[in-house]
This record gives structure tokens, sequence and C-alpha cells, in this order.
């Protein structure tokens, strides 16, 4: 076993611990002390691996948006139509976030509450040239299946992503919902075809 896959072992064992006292405390409350505590390390072992809070926050951050997107791309990959791909989007998406709660609380405490070192929260810093990568993702189901014939001209794309895109994350917020997520995930594909035709 190399330094290396050790140390890469050691980094994610403390990221768990921290998306973990992110989902138990909020990032407010979150301290190196609260982390180490949760991953049964020393903070100085910590310290060792980040640099600071921020530095976590931007490395767990990263590793959240990872995941979420290794899993959706992993689903929409195997579909072989543009029609299967916008339907396995929309079923991993809603399916990751059922699945992967802590990880949804994680995120939202990062970047609604997460500043940079100018003071910007983590919300306002999106980049104009940078799409999201889900996003981007969608955006390209949606134009290859206007460019072959599969879906209609009728819709614009950016617009049918924004809306495909509030619903998903409409639902992130209401994780104790009454409605099944199968359920939400068949009638939003139901709707999204009635757009798409």
């Amino acid at each position: 076993m190399t330094d290396s896959f050790i140390a890469e072992a050691r980094r994610e064992q403390i990221i768990l611990a921290c998306i973990d006292t992110l989902e138990e405390v909020g990032y407010n409350n979150l301290s190196l002390t609260k982390v180490a505590k949760k991953a049964r390390i020393s903070t100085g072992l910590i310290s060792y691996h980040f640099n600071d809070k921020l530095d976590l926050m931007n490395h767990t951050l990263q590793y959240l948006l990872a995941k979420q997107h290794d899993f959706i791309s992993n689903k929409v990959i195997l579909a072989q139509s543009e029609a299967k791909q916008l339907e396995a989007f929309i079923e991993a998406h809603l399916t990751y976030q059922e699945t992967h709660y802590k990880h949804n609380i994680a995120l939202i405490e990062i970047v609604f509450n997460a500043r940079n070192e100018e003071g910007v929260p983590y919300y306002r810093m999106e980049e104009e040239d940078e799409e999201d990568a889900h996003r981007t993702i969608l955006l390209d189901i949606l134009k290859d299946g206007q460019q072959n014939g599969e879906f209609s001209r009728s819709f614009q794309t950016d617009i049918l992503a924004s809306f495909i895109l509030g619903a998903i994350e409409e639902r992130m917020l209401k994780a104790n919902s009454s409605i099944p997520m199968e359920n939400y995930s068949d009638e939003l594909i139901k709707m999204v075809k009635k757009l798409i035709v």
C-alpha cells in the first residue's frame, strides 16, 4: 500500500466525517474539532491534510459534486436514445437525492453558508462561462434529441432544462414529502415527455 493511497483514504475519511458533521450540526456550528471527533482522529491530523475549515469545505464540496455527477452520468450513458437518457437523468438525479440524504444536506449547508476568502457566499460565485455539470448533461441530451429529430424543436432547451432541474431541486428541499420518489419521478417524466414531442 503506497503512502499516497493511505493519504487519499485518510482524506476521504475526513471528508465523510465532515459530511456527517454538517448534517448533524450545520455549517455554522461545525469545527475541525467536531469533525475530528466524528472521524475518531486528532484535529492535528485534519490540519495535516487540509489547511483550514475553508479548505476542508472546498474539498468536501468537490467530493459531493463528483459523487453526484458520477452517479447520474453513469446511468445516463447506458441509455440508448435521447428520450431514454432524459428519463435516466431524471430518475438518477431523484434516486441520488433519496439515497444520499446526508450528502444533500451537506451540499446545501456548504453552498448557502460558506464564503470564499473575499467573503462572497458560494451560491453567488457562479462563473458565467462555467456551466453546472448536471445542466450541461441535460442540455446535451435536449439539443441532441432536437438535432436528430427525436424531440420537437418547439421548445427552448435552456428553458426546459431550468424547468426540469427546478423540479428536481424542489424535491431535494422536501425530503420528507408524502409523495413517494418513484411517483414524483414518473409524474415529472410524463410532464416532460409532453413538452418534447
